[in-house]
């Protein structure tokens, strides 16, 4: 957890024990009643937090998934069900979660406002049931009453405030999980989570099952607060409402989803006791929603992301101060700068068992043949090249290879097991990783939070610092949202190589780099299988980078392979030459 973040979770701990304290004694019982309302609407967009604010999906339903905790709760009290209140508010957040899970399956093949429907449907025939079917107690007028030592509006406010702490807490020890930061890769490009060892389908499940629990929590809540509810309290426009307070504000932090809750429960009436229009919350808000929507971050983030950078920039700029009178000491005796180190000594690649095996790899996409029976092998700690003209189909083999293109002919092995009809994930798992060639990291992310997805395991500060200095990445606290294209480009391939693969395939990793920046990529490409024992297929148009790293290269031209061997034989070759420079007889150099 980074500086910001801990000293946002004790800002948040320390104002609420000064709410517990304070406002039950200075608020009229009136607007403790709305201050209840506003810490169960915090509760409820915590739950938008989750799914809205780290996934990025469209639910449209999480009042339903309240409704199911109110009913929970209602219905054990009419039952007099043994445990009591306390108790029957997990078992109603508990409840939500068989039904969050449902309603997340589409979600793992359709997105965007496809899926909106899907839960907007779910909330609309939500609300037909709820209309046609009194919630437990309505009927025979059995009041719920509230547990000791809660049973005020001035206690029961420090309940709420309690639990939405507790949810807080929770949601921010899974928000720094390998499972939290997965979350918002999947927002902004979920094949990049599959090649980082992430199994999609599982994280959008967690995902609505944690989001339907937490509704489920902030129903309960609401039952509690009003003894007996009904269906206009969970009415699908709610649904819609809090969605569009949760796109401009990010309930996924917790000072978002207390200014949602405030939002929703408060502000109408502070903007009838200043007289202000009603209208004016709108204007408000539609202001607020299209900054949202323009940025593609909510306020919070933006607050937050600004707070990292102005920590980074101090942070960068000290280390610029400290080498400069590092240097100035050294005066003119300053040793120059260390030369490129020679490339280590390996056994000749004949000699070393094959990492990855790939015969016969065939795709189809229609009547296009986009690779035709390719064979490619990468050996032990090798470094090896795949380069052709564009459109040659070097991209489409990375993506076959690694399970994001299925139905391929031939066989894929790696450390001589098949990997034929596995997922990317599960690829990934096994010790198979990749790059792209755009990258898509989360801005909200720090490097030392990306190399943790990538690593897909527990790693330490000390061994991400070594990740970051090899491959010249500025220190781990500094934002993604500050770094240039190619320095994301190079914390792509720390993030492919934290996770100690057997095998790397790196798509044109020195995109963006200046020559002298890709001339050092290739020394570290070079020494990064004696380093982390990993071997490396490099995908590069950079021809001087080919040579200077590569031990053997094989050229595509059409889906087919030309020539294959060592680098130096392949690249003097006649028909490479014609292929790649478009030209039979350009002299060797």
């Amino acid at each position: 957890m980074n500086l910001v973040d801990k000293r946002g979770l004790a800002i948040g701990l320390g104002l609420s024990v000064l709410a517990c304290v304070a406002l039950p004694a200075v608020l009229s019982p009136y607007w403790i009643y709305l201050a209840i309302s506003a810490v169960v609407s915090a509760v409820i967009m915590q739950s938008y937090g989750v799914i809205v604010g780290r996934v990025g999906v469209m639910s449209l339903c999480q009042m339903s998934f309240a409704a199911i905790g109110a009913w929970v709760v209602l219905r054990l009290n009419v039952a007099d069900a043994p445990g009591g209140f306390f108790v029957w508010l997990v078992l109603g957040g508990l409840a939500a979660v068989p039904v969050g899970v449902a309603i997340g399956l589409p979600a793992l093949r359709i997105r965007g406002v496809n899926l909106a429907v899907v839960t907007f449907g779910f909330a609309v025939s939500a609300d037909i049931v709820w209309n046609a079917n009194p919630f437990p107690g309505a009927k025979e007028l059995k009041m719920l009453d509230r547990p000791e030592p809660f049973v005020t509006d001035e206690s029961y406010f420090v309940f709420t405030v309690i639990v939405f702490t507790v949810l807080a807490v929770a949601l921010g020890m899974i928000g720094k999980s390998r499972l939290g930061l997965s979350w918002y890769e999947l927002r902004h490009s979920e094949r990049s989570a599959a090649s980082h060892g992430v199994s999609v389908a599982r994280s959008k499940l967690a995902a609505f099952a944690i989001s339907a629990f937490v509704a489920g929590i902030g129903g309960g809540l609401l039952a509690g607060q009003l003894s007996l509810v009904v269906p206009s309290n969970f009415a699908m426009g709610q649904s819609l409402a809090l969605f569009a307070v949760a796109i401009m504000i990010g309930p996924h932090h917790p000072e978002g989803a207390v200014m949602g809750g405030i939002f929703g429960a408060i502000m109408p009436t502070i903007m009838e006791k200043v007289s202000l229009p009603q209208d004016f919350g709108g204007v408000l808000f539609g202001v607020g929603a299209l900054l949202a929507l323009r940025s593609g971050l909510s306020q919070t983030d933006l607050t937050r992301m600004r707070k990292r950078e102005r920590g980074a920039r101090k942070l960068l700029k000290a280390g610029e101060d400290a080498k400069e009178a590092k240097e100035a000491e050294g005066g003119a005796t300053a040793a120059p700068t260390a030369p490129v180190a020679p490339a280590p000594v390996r056994r000749p690649a004949a000699d070393r068992g094959p990492c990855l095996a790939v015969q016969g790899l065939t795709v189809r996409f229609g009547e296009v043949v986009a690779l035709d029976a390719v064979d490619l092998t990468v050996p032990e700690g090798a470094v090896v090249g795949l380069i052709g003209p564009n459109g040659a189909g070097k991209s489409t083999f990375i993506s076959a290879v690694t399970g994001f293109v299925a139905g391929y002919g031939g066989t894929v092995e790696l450390a001589g097991k098949r990997l034929d009809k596995l997922g990317p994930s599960v690829r990934a798992k096994r010790g198979l990783r990749r790059t792209f060639q755009t990258t898509a990291i989360a801005p909200e992310l720090t490097q030392y939070e990306y190399l943790a997805i990538g690593a897909g395991r527990r790693l330490s500060r000390g061994e991400a610092d070594e990740l970051l200095e090899f491959f010249g990445c500025p220190p781990g606290e500094v934002p993604v949202s500050i770094v240039d294209a190619g320095t994301r480009r190079l914390l792509d391939v720390a993030a492919a190589i934290a996770a100690r693969p057997k095998v790397a395939l790196l798509d044109e990793p020195a995109a963006g780099q200046s020559a002298a920046e890709s001339l050092r990529l290739g020394d570290r490409l070079t020494r990064a299988p004696e380093a982390f024992g990993v071997s490396i297929l490099l995908v590069e148009h950079d021809m001087e980078l080919v040579q200077a790293t590569c031990e053997e290269v094989t050229v595509l031209d059409f889906g087919h392979v030309i020539a294959s061997g060592p680098t130096a034989d392949v690249l003097a070759d006649a028909a490479v030459r014609a292929a790649y420079l478009g030209a039979a007889d350009v002299p060797a150099t």
